[in-house]
């Protein structure tokens, strides 16, 4: 009896034992792995502050050195480990975007307490800012009531974090707190391309400088379909959304709308601005790069034309197409604002072009990349008729040159025999 009840105590002991030990077992992991998340999340926040990373060489723009002084992106701290951001985490979007947050407090100084207004899209506000490092910068601040919303802020910062492109307008910081969302731009000096077509202030652009502009929105567009990875379908190309530096450069802005290219673009809400709209986006709910070459396509025609998409240009197209023969005779299309002053070769290989990118067919539209080709080989025959026009008057110079020292050598020769003969007679 003794015996048992010796083997009961030590089987209690045993279990009080083991029991405690599992106990504190148990503690130590749950210390342990609370200490690892603390760990993460502290990671997490350093990541937040990545800078933009450094362009590539297809771009022009240079960030100013702003991380040494009071304006540069902030820690974001506690901030970013909270709330959200579009409907998701802010931790999910800023580090995969690249782009630094800029506090309300010091863009709320740069812009003067946001009063430097210099325009007002369908964003909402868009206030010029000036740095305490000394840059320029736009700054576009998302109105309550703007129809772009949360997601379409989202979009603008999760894309332009990874697109960088000489003609596309880079984003260089965004500020998400206070109930804002903000974005901040490279400050385009010139404003928009419609400011210029329609502006009563505005001096009219040269034939020259359209062909030259359309070249520039060809190539940023040929980079989202061609160069981007996975490609990119801008969904809202129009003059408003064309933007000019002080050199008269053009950067597509606007990337709000804007998808990742998908096996199904199947989407139950239009999207865009009428005018522009593919007809096979509007009856299929489909878009595609093709649905972005018709909107190109408007806009050559916008700037051939000097005519509003959203009145009747396209009809005004159809009509003129009925008297045009292929690549010719579409000169009565030509804004009244050009007086004249254009190239008749030019003007027609660019009509034909957008007659082409307004196909009915999508799969009849050419490429962006096929575009650029077409614009850049008109340039280059304007460069070639240029410098022909330059070696025809250089040689006619030294023809005159030539004339002009034979006139000289004939009057000495003469005056010479005058000279001889008087001698003669003496």
């Amino acid at each position: 009896m003794r015996a048992e009840s010796s083997g009961l105590i030590i089987g209690i002991s045993i279990g009080l034992v083991t029991g405690v030990t599992l106990a504190v077992l148990a503690l130590f992991c749950i210390r342990y792995r609370r200490k690892h998340s603390q760990i993460g999340s502290s990671n997490s926040r350093r990541a937040t502050t990545v800078p933009i990373r450094a362009n590539g060489v297809d771009t022009t723009t240079i960030l100013s050195d702003s991380t040494m002084g009071p304006d540069s992106p902030r820690s974001t701290g506690k901030n970013s480990t909270s709330g959200s951001f579009g409907g998701f985490k802010k931790s999910n979007v800023i580090p995969a975007s690249g782009i630094p947050e800029y506090s309300y407090k010091d863009l709320q100084k740069a812009t003067q307490n946001f009063t430097a207004l210099i325009g007002h899209g369908a964003f909402g506000p868009v206030y010029k800012a000036q740095m305490v490092t000394g840059e320029t910068v736009a700054v576009k601040v998302l109105a309550t009531d703007s129809k772009q919303g949360e997601r379409e802020f989202q979009t603008e910062v999760k894309l332009l974090g990874r697109l960088h492109h000489r003609n596309l307008l880079n984003l260089v910081g965004y500020c998400a707190e206070k109930g804002k969302n903000i974005l901040i731009y490279v400050y385009m000096s010139n404003g928009s391309l419609s400011s210029h077509l329609y502006g009563e202030n505005k001096e009219s652009l040269s034939w020259d400088l359209r062909v030259h502009i359309l070249l520039d929105v060809a190539r940023g567009l040929e980079y989202l379909h061609d160069g981007a990875v996975p490609p990119v379908i801008h969904r809202d190309i129009k003059s408003s959304n064309i933007l000019l530096d002080q050199s008269m450069r053009a950067r597509v802005a606007d990337f709000g709308l804007s998808r990742e290219e998908i096996a199904n673009g199947h989407a139950c809400n239009l999207r865009g601005t009428f005018g522009y709209l593919d007809p096979s986006y509007i009856s299929t709910r489909t878009f595609t790069k093709k649905s972005d070459v018709y909107s190109y396509g408007v806009l050559l025609f916008e700037l051939i034309s000097g005519r509003n998409p959203q009145q009747g240009l396209i009809e005004y197209v159809e009509l003129a197409a009925m008297n045009a023969d292929g690549g010719s005779g579409w000169e009565e299309l030509a804004d009244s604002r050009l007086e004249g002053k254009f190239h008749v070769e030019e003007l027609n290989e660019v009509a034909a072009l957008a007659y082409r990118c307004i196909d009915r067919a999508p799969k009849k539209r050419p490429s962006m990349r096929d575009i650029v080709q077409v614009l850049s080989q008109i340039l280059k025959s304007r460069q070639s008729r240029k410098h022909l026009r330059k070696s025809l008057a250089a040689t006619r110079e030294e023809e005159q040159v030539i004339d002009i020292q034979n006139s000289v050598s004939e009057h000495m020769r003469v005056e010479s025999m005058d000279s001889s003969m008087a001698e003669t007679e003496a």
